[in-house]
Formats: C-alpha cells, sequence, structure tokens
C-alpha cells in the first residue's frame, strides 16, 4: 500500500498535462524513523513494548514541503551540505522511495544515474550484464545489440567483454554502468554525483558526453558538490539544507546563498 499523499499521478507520465515541464513536485515530504537504541531480539523488543518504549525512535524529516518545476530540455542543478536532501530527493523522482506528503509529476522516460550498477550480476561476463542492465533501464535485446558496440567502445572495455564482473576492477565496473545506462537514451536524467567517480579522464569524458545530451535538449537534474559543474551546466537551481529548499531560482544567485549558508555555519562552530 502507497503512502498516504502520494497520487498515481507520477505513472501516468505522457498522459498528464504539465505544460511545458518535464517534471513537477509539489508539497514532497519524506521522514524516516532512528531508532533510539538497538534491539537485537524479538525478546528485547517485547520487553520494550511491556515497558512503553515501543516507540522509541525519533522522525527525521529529509525533505519538508520541498515544491519545483523542471522546464523540458532544462539542466537543473540540486546543491547543499552533506545530509540536506538531495540523493533523497532524486530517489523519490526515480521511484526508488516513496513520499509521505505530496506529489511527483514526470513526463518521460527516466534514467537515473544514482547507483550506478545496481542491478549487475558479479558472476556473469560484462556482455551479459550489459544486456541485463539495459533491461533492467527499459531496453529489448534488439536495442541492446543495436547499442552493444557504442556502448563497451564508450567504456573502453571491449577486450574485458567476456570477463566475470567480479574480476573488475571499480572503475571498470563504474564505466561499464555508465557507458550502458548513458546510451538508454533517456528523456530525463537524474545525476547523483556521477562527475565525481573514476578516473579524471573518465569524469571529463562523462562531463562531455552530458554536456552533449543537454545540447540535444534533454532533461537533466544534476546533484553535484562541484559547483563550478553547476555553473557551467546549470541555468537554474535549487539549494536545500535540512530538507528545505533555501533558495532556487538563476545559478549564480542560489550558489551566493549556498556560500553565505556555508559561511553562517562555520561561524557558527567556531
Amino acid at each position: 500500500m502507497r503512502p498516504k499523499g502520494f497520487r498515481q499521478s507520477r505513472l501516468l507520465r505522457d498522459e498528464m498535462e504539465l505544460d511545458n515541464n518535464a517534471v513537477v513536485v509539489e508539497n514532497l515530504s519524506k521522514r524516516f524513523r532512528i531508532p533510539l537504541e538497538k534491539k537485537r531480539t524479538a525478546y528485547e523488543n517485547l520487553i520494550g513494548l511491556f515497558r512503553g518504549r515501543g516507540s522509541n525512535y525519533e522522525e527525521f524529516s529529509a525533505l519538508n514541503d520541498v515544491s519545483f518545476s523542471v522546464k523540458l530540455g532544462e539542466t537543473f542543478g540540486v546543491i547543499g551540505p552533506n545530509g540536506c536532501g538531495k540523493s533523497t530527493l532524486l530517489k523519490v523522482l526515480a521511484g526508488v522511495l516513496y513520499p509521505d506528503d505530496g506529489q511527483v509529476k514526470i513526463s518521460g522516460k527516466i534514467a537515473p544515474f544514482l547507483e550506478l550498477g545496481v542491478g549487475f550480476q558479479p558472476e556473469l561476463s560484462a556482455r551479459d550484464n550489459v544486456y541485463l542492465y539495459g533491461a533492467i533501464m527499459g531496453l529489448t535485446g534488439k536495442e541492446v545489440s543495436r547499442r552493444y558496440e557504442e556502448i563497451m567502445d564508450f567504456a573502453e572495455l571491449k577486450r574485458f567483454e567476456n570477463m566475470k564482473l567480479r574480476n573488475f576492477s571499480s572503475g571498470m565496473y563504474v564505466r561499464l554502468a555508465f557507458a550502458t545506462a548513458i546510451n538508454t537514451n533517456p528523456e530525463i536524467m537524474l545525476v547523483d554525483e556521477v562527475l565525481s567517480v573514476g578516473d579524471e579522464a573518465f569524469q571529463r569524458k562523462c562531463e562531455i558526453k552530458i554536456d552533449e545530451i543537454r545540447r540535444d535538449g534533454k532533461t537533466i537534474l544534476l546533484v553535484s558538490h562541484l559547483l563550478g559543474t553547476v555553473r557551467q551546466l546549470c541555468n537554474r537551481c535549487l539549494l536545500l539544507n535540512n530538507g528545505k529548499i533555501i533558495a532556487i531560482g538563476e545559478t549564480e544567485m542560489v550558489l551566493q546563498e549556498y556560500d553565505r549558508l556555508i559561511d553562517k555555519t562555520r561561524k557558527a562552530n567556531i
């Protein structure tokens, strides 16, 4: 059963009236329960109930009444300090998490670049994993076959296509996952710190590819601590802190607000 407040509208996608927007987020909230003490057994849980500690947890609000929209073809940045709710927001948009309140409306095929390689099987070859990952991302076998050589060329892993994934280095693993995901031809990309993984050459390659997709008119939501990249790619962005929107608008204005937030936090901790 889905949480109260989550509407079926995110599943309607292209049937929805979104005007000129690819993503519309309305009054979105997401909360987590954090246990205050660890109970290892059923007996300890039962004793806790008898002692009146059955709800011995605190509620953490990861997102609190967040609303914004992203235009079709826009590259939109999401910034903020660690723990501010950026990754939670993208997971809700990707459908990995359901919100407790509010709604999300999405028009188009999404490719979430959140945890690259989720769904990979280490005992299968790189080739088999490309087909598996492509299926997870919504491609048919024929579509993967048409794009297979391009995927392996981008990842620079053609010579390793028959090697089991468990023998790959972490860098090879990420390259294969990114190359597969980027070739699913998404209309909306959710990118969470992908540009900060891998070696410098791969990071640059990813930046060039994402810039190509941006210039092709695809919609991108970019979460990053690399403020220079946000400044370069995004016309607009939003600043989150403690699950709330602090600022939203033109990138330069929001980055200045972020600098003020960091400076205020630094002074408060002196």
